[in-house]
């Protein structure tokens, strides 16, 4: 199978599917590296196709209803359970947990996708945390982050930022 066919056929799969397409099974099912694979992403994102690296592999966003919002709100947290509740509020309130932001002093703007909208997509993140080697990004500035939220109204947007400031993860005016 040449690169276009395989890549048209990749488009095809992500418009089918919710759920993230991990690159190691795509490889599989291919016949090609897991590096091809990434080539390939980074030629179907310049071809326009919205598909983004999640934690569980790549997923093509959906397109926004003009009702969404997208909010940027800045926490800090230093414990994965602080972790595990900030994000259970934001996605019990409706939110779409996108990504999670530090501003490096180094790097810069440093993002990581989450596309989080469950607690059952919590639960498998903190999971996932807990049994790598890594370290959340926000353990490079103190705990201090920024989450993208895509939510439904305002009103669900006040209640997460009530909720957050309740349990002193807001950051606001820092």
């Amino acid at each position: 199978m040449k690169g276009t066919e395989r890549r048209r056929d990749m488009a095809r799969r992500f418009s089918g599917s919710r759920e993230p397409l991990k690159g190691a099974e795509l490889a599989s099912l291919f016949g090609v590296s897991r590096q091809v694979i990434v080539q390939d992403m980074a030629l179907l994102r310049a071809q326009g196709l919205n598909v983004v690296a999640t934690p569980g592999g790549y997923l093509l966003l959906p397109a926004r209803g003009p009702e969404c919002l997208v909010k940027t709100v800045v926490t800090r947290h230093n414990d994965y359970p602080s972790m595990e509740e900030e994000l259970r509020i934001m996605v019990e309130e409706g939110a779409t947990v996108l990504n999670v932001i530090v501003e490096h002093p180094l790097y810069g703007e440093i993002a990581g996708n989450l596309m989080i909208s469950t607690p059952l997509e919590v639960a498998l993140f903190m999971e996932k945390i807990r049994e790598s080697a890594g370290e959340p990004l926000s353990s490079l500035t103190g705990g201090i982050h920024l989450h993208t939220l895509e939510v439904p109204d305002e009103e669900a947007w006040n209640r997460i930022r009530r909720r957050l400031r309740e349990k002193n993860y807001l950051q606001e005016g820092k």
